[in-house]
């Protein structure tokens, strides 16, 4: 079962991090799923940082960024797998 969490507002292609505004907590070793047009993976969550400080969980309204698997884009949803 999957819940939509949030959303990519940016993406950093030679890093390869997101950006993401959450609507929900998410925490370090949950699984999620990208969902977008032309984007669908499951990854663990296993780096986030806030302004470029490494954090164990992040909650609604925060900005976070995400090291992730693969290419994604702006727009794109954020599922927690539950």
């Amino acid at each position: 079962m999957e819940k939509r969490i949030g959303e990519i507002t940016h993406f950093y292609n030679r890093i390869s991090v997101a950006v993401l505004s959450l609507t929900e907590t998410l925490n370090l070793g949950d699984q999620i799923l990208i969902l977008g047009h032309t984007t669908e993976f499951v990854q663990p969550v296993s780096s986030l940082e806030i302004e470029h400080k490494k954090v164990t969980s992040a909650g609604p309204d925060d900005e976070v960024a995400l090291k992730v698997d693969e290419p994604v884009r702006k727009g794109d949803a954020i599922y927690k797998i539950i």
